[in-house]
């Protein structure tokens, strides 16, 4: 049992700190007739700058949306200020 110990601590270590979430939100758009919305959507930690985000989003919204842009990236402090405005596509995809 006492070797236990230094066993979990070396384990508690190499695993490194927490992820820290992030979210980007963006602007995507129907064609036929013309719809916009705006959204927020969960990345993962490897795709939390702009660029990364952009692949991420065009790849998991549905529904025939195309991504517009990227507005921002940022963490989960930033999601209470958006979900009124994101609405209905609030963490939706």
């Amino acid at each position: 049992m006492k070797h236990a110990l230094p066993l979990l601590l070396a384990a508690f270590v190499m695993a490194g700190p927490a992820a820290a979430a992030c979210y980007a939100d963006y602007k995507a758009k129907q064609d036929n007739p013309l719809r916009l919305h705006y959204g927020v959507i969960e990345v993962p930690d490897s795709a939390c700058d702009a660029a990364a985000a952009a692949n991420v989003v065009a790849d998991r919204l549905g529904d025939g949306w195309q991504l517009l842009e990227i507005v921002s990236v940022f963490g989960p402090e930033g999601l209470d200020e958006r979900e009124a405005r994101a609405a209905e596509y609030f963490l939706r995809y």
